[in-house]
């Protein structure tokens, strides 16, 4: 049991909550959670009401699992956008660099993270399947693989590319590698990943 480092136990417990958010340490956390205490009842009471409604009602988009309010997300919604592309991305955080780009305007397919034996996670634990229908349904023309570039997205992209074979008129793609060998799409910079995606080629083996 951690031995209580602060006069009050509400607060003990506040900072612990704080702290298991990702990149919160505990002299962070405390920081939070006093700036909180210093704040009006309401505007306190809004922020906690806002993240209990945020948990509560956002949805995952039916068609590509991206985050969304409704059933089906702004950009699967749009009809602007390039239905006959897909982007396949590992997460909701690869989506939103992907479009801060502005180079892309076809539709998305979130996986939900990356094949990765280490950490339990095989297909059947990811989006897989749900691409595969999509591509089953017709309409669709290429499929990009904007997957990190890790062993683990390397064996998912390999993996997808395995599952999309029976479907030759269905062009498989990877963004370029511009970026580094072992960094995730998220993190890349908006110049670098757009011309990644521009600049994709064939997927190797197909």
């Amino acid at each position: 049991m951690v031995q209580q480092q602060y006069p009050s136990q509400l607060l003990e417990r506040a900072v612990q909550e704080f702290a298991q958010l990702p990149g919160i340490g505990r002299k962070t956390a405390l920081r939070l959670v006093l700036h909180l205490l210093r704040q009006e009842d309401n505007d306190v009471l809004q922020f906690t009401e806002t993240i209990a409604r945020m948990k509560q009602d956002v949805k995952r988009c039916r068609i590509c699992h991206n985050i969304s309010d409704s059933d089906t997300c702004p950009i699967c919604s749009d009809p602007r956008r390039d239905t006959s592309t897909i982007c396949v991305v590992e997460n909701i955080q690869d989506v939103m660099a992907v479009e801060n780009t502005q180079q892309f305007i076809g539709l998305y397919h979130v996986l939900g993270g990356v094949i990765s034996p280490m950490d339990g996670i095989g297909p059947a634990d990811l989006e897989i399947d749900s691409l595969v229908d999509r591509v089953r349904e017709g309409g669709v023309k290429e499929v990009i693989l904007a997957l990190s570039s890790t062993m683990e997205g390397d064996t998912t992209g390999f993996y997808i590319f395995r599952r999309l074979a029976p479907y030759a008129d269905v062009r498989l793609s990877i963004i370029a590698r511009g970026i580094s060998v072992g960094d995730e799409l998220e993190y890349t910079d908006e110049v670098t990943l757009g011309r990644s995606i521009l600049n994709r080629t064939p997927f190797e083996g197909r």
